[in-house]
C-alpha cells in the first residue's frame, strides 16, 4: 500500500510515517516507481507504535524496545515501563473513586464530607493527612 493509504488506515498524516522512518521506528518502505510501498509487516509495526504511544511510551522508548537485542534486554525495558503503568493505573483508580463519590455526594462542601475525606486520604499514596490537616 502507499504511504497515504497506510497513514489513513490509522488516522495519521503521512509525514508522521516519514518521521517514524527517520527515527528508526519504521523500516523504510521499498520504493516502486519512486513511491513508498508498505507491507503487512509495516502495518503491524505501526499498530505496535500506536499501542506503545497509547501506553505512555515516548518515541525514544519505543525505538529502544524495537531495537534492543535479545529477549532479556527487551523484557528489562518493558518491566520498567510496566511498573510505571501499574503506578499510573493506581493513581487513575484513586482519582476515579473520588470522582464517583463526588457525582453522588450531597454535601454542600464536599471537602467536609467524611466519606470524601476517607477516600481522599487513602488515595494519597505514601503521604498521609495528619489530624491537623498537614501532610506527613
Amino acid at each position: 500500500m502507499r504511504i497515504g493509504e497506510l497513514a489513513e488506515r490509522f488516522g495519521l498524516a503521512p509525514h508522521v510515517l516519514r518521521h517514524w522512518e527517520a527515527m528508526g521506528l519504521l523500516a523504510p518502505a521499498e520504493r516502486v516507481n519512486g513511491r513508498r510501498r508498505y507491507t503487512r509487516d509495516h502495518v503491524i509495526r505501526v499498530m505496535t507504535i500506536i499501542r506503545a504511544k497509547a501506553a505512555g511510551m515516548s518515541l525514544e522508548q519505543i525505538r529502544e524496545v524495537l531495537t534492543v537485542s535479545g529477549q532479556a534486554g527487551r523484557q528489562a525495558l518493558l518491566r520498567r515501563h510496566h511498573e510505571e503503568l501499574e503506578r499510573r493505573l493506581h493513581e487513575i483508580s484513586a482519582s476515579k473513586a473520588l470522582i464517583e463519590h463526588l457525582m453522588q455526594c450531597t454535601a454542600d462542601d464536599f471537602t467536609q464530607c467524611p466519606d470524601y475525606r476517607r477516600i481522599a486520604e487513602t488515595a494519597t499514596g505514601p503521604y498521609r493527612v495528619h489530624q491537623d490537616g498537614c501532610m506527613i
